[in-house]
């Protein structure tokens, strides 16, 4: 116990540490940089084969308003850093280490919290979500109408082949809405438009290392933020392989999570 307690702890001090330098790398590139109102937020782990397609195709405005592209790259070691900063405006954070999605979604919140950000996008860097859509899945929560928007591939278009990974994202669905007495069509979504009011109550919460889609959902349902959404196109992924592992490896680990989740917010 003792020296899984210390395992712990050095864990913990190495990610704060990567995550510090991670910072500070950005602080020297963008010296008192300050993000508009709404930031789109994607999060890249070793997908320099993507995030040019996605950077390119992301709207000069989000109705008629500036607004902020933060790239979060989890480490790797391929070109993604390199291309999201050949694109003028986009700022990018750096972990100089593979850290995980979930740590790199939660630098991101963190991020628009502290310099109090109106509202956040995230959307995938392998090309599956369309940048032109930014606006309509912030279009709820700019009407203030919702606090949380997830773009729901199941009220949308689902273009891609994977039919159990179909099947997933119903069952989970149920499951979700079961536990919380939600009524979503599509809650494994990472297309989504998020609050940072929201994110400022619930980011102290998330634990997840990699997989926080659900944890974030259920944690912000039972401390009674409003959640809605809107039809999404989902696209095959551009190229490249998924990170998340296998089907079944993937289906375990969510389950993982979303049990878990529950039970400690419940």
């Amino acid at each position: 116990m003792v020296n899984d307690d210390l395992e712990q702890r050095r864990a913990t001090h190495l990610r704060g540490y990567a995550i510090e330098q991670a910072l500070h790398r950005l602080e020297t590139e963008h010296p008192n940089f300050v993000p508009e109102p709404i930031v789109a937020a994607i999060c890249a782990y070793e997908e320099e084969g993507n995030i040019a397609g996605v950077l390119e195709k992301m709207p000069t405005s989000v109705n008629g308003d500036p607004y902020t592209t933060l790239v979060v790259v989890d480490g790797g070691d391929d070109r993604t850093a390199a291309i999201a900063r050949s694109f003028p405006g986009v700022i990018v954070i750096e972990f100089p280490v593979n850290l995980g999605h979930g740590v790199a979604l939660q630098v991101a919140y963190r991020y628009c919290v502290r310099h109090q950000v109106k509202a956040v996008v995230t959307l995938d860097a392998d090309g599956q979500n369309d940048p032109a859509e930014i606006s309509q899945i912030l279009a709820p929560l700019l009407a203030d109408q919702a606090d949380f928007v997830l773009g729901s591939r199941v009220l949308g278009v689902d273009q891609t082949s994977d039919m159990i990974r179909k099947s997933g994202v119903r069952v989970f669905s149920t499951i979700m809405n079961r536990m919380t007495g939600a009524n979503l069509t599509d809650t494994s979504t990472g297309y989504r438009a998020l609050r940072v009011t929201m994110l400022a109550d619930v980011v102290d919460r998330l634990t997840q290392q990699q997989y926080q889609t659900s944890e974030l959902l259920i944690t912000s349902l039972k401390r009674g933020w409003r959640v809605s959404e809107v039809p999404t196109v989902w696209h095959p992924r551009v190229s490249g392989e998924t990170k998340k592992g296998t089907t079944w490896i993937y289906g375990f680990r969510y389950a993982r999570v979303v049990f878990g989740t529950w039970w400690r917010e419940r």
